[in-house]
């Protein structure tokens, strides 16, 4: 069968010359094709490494109770996996961090960051970091804690129901990550690029993004109606440049993740411009002014 004149995106598809995933056999060419196997993360923030080694490239992050497709299981203690929360392809360190139990979706961590604990005592050494956004599955209630079904607790004020953990206003939730560093491919608030702070903030708005900026764009963009500066920008547009996107937090200015200061940060648009980025497009405003 012939195969399609050009290769889909390999950050949103699993193949490489030896092996691919089974839905892309009518796709791409492979030595061989496989049916992948669902996992879930059980580890805080794992990096999602562009080749599986430890030095290799960070393109990504996967969170604690997102879901993976599994590809490969190497020997060399990498699995290739595709998150199926973004699509997004990669290796990641498999000791310790995958889970064939499947957990809900009921709860998620509600703050920046919260520590996972060996016992219910905050006292005791914490083991773990979860971070905003996380799914978790929980157990029982002892005291001020919950129990993780992997083990470990949390503490239960840091955990919501998953609708309660949404809001709208997602200029919010980008300003609740001000000074967090930037982290290439970062996406919590351990440490985060500029995509990864966009798909984080309309995440939690109950929007769908994918992971990059130009797939970003792609996906949520228009071309400037006219020269930016005559734009009429609002609270929650999002600006895009070669490379790189944030969101507009008034008429004039930008919050992003700023490789210039290396943590996310508010500024006028026109000094972002003025450094040498060009504005390429724009995102349509998703919440009121």
């Amino acid at each position: 069968m012939t195969k399609a004149a050009v290769s889909p995106d390999p950050r949103t598809h699993a193949f490489r010359p030896d092996l691919a995933d089974i839905s892309l056999r009518d796709t791409v060419t492979a030595q061989r094709y496989c049916e992948p196997v669902l996992r879930q993360c059980i580890r805080g923030v794992v990096p999602l490494l562009a080749e599986p080694n430890v030095n290799s490239r960070r393109v990504s992050e996967i969170r604690y109770g997102e879901f993976l497709d599994l590809f490969e299981m190497r020997q060399d203690g990498f699995a290739w996996v595709q998150n199926r929360a973004d699509r997004y392809v990669g290796y990641m360190p498999s000791s310790d961090t995958l889970s064939e139990e499947i957990g809900d979706l009921s709860s998620r961590i509600n703050v920046l960051q919260t520590f996972v604990y060996p016992e219910p005592d905050l006292k005791s050494p914490s083991q773990d970091c979860l971070t905003l956004g996380s799914y978790t599955r929980l157990g029982e209630k002892v005291g001020a804690f919950y129990q993780l079904l992997n083990g470990g607790y949390v503490f239960a004020k840091h955990v919501v129901a998953s609708e309660l953990a949404l809001t709208s206003d997602y200029i919010f939730t980008a300003g609740r990550l001000l000074k967090v560093p930037y982290l290439w491919g970062g996406r919590t608030p351990l440490g985060i690029d500029c995509s990864g702070l966009v798909q984080l903030a309309l995440e939690m708005a109950g929007i769908d993004c994918p992971r990059d900026s130009d797939q970003q764009q792609k996906a949520l963009g228009q071309e400037l109606p006219n020269h930016w500066r005559d734009v009429r920008w609002l609270r929650g547009d999002i600006v895009f440049f070669p490379g790189h996107v944030g969101f507009m937090t008034s008429h004039d200015h930008i919050i992003h993740a700023s490789a210039h200061d290396m943590f996310i940060t508010v500024e006028p648009l026109a000094d972002v411009v003025f450094r040498g980025a060009e504005i390429i497009g724009m995102g349509k405003p998703l919440i009121s002014t």
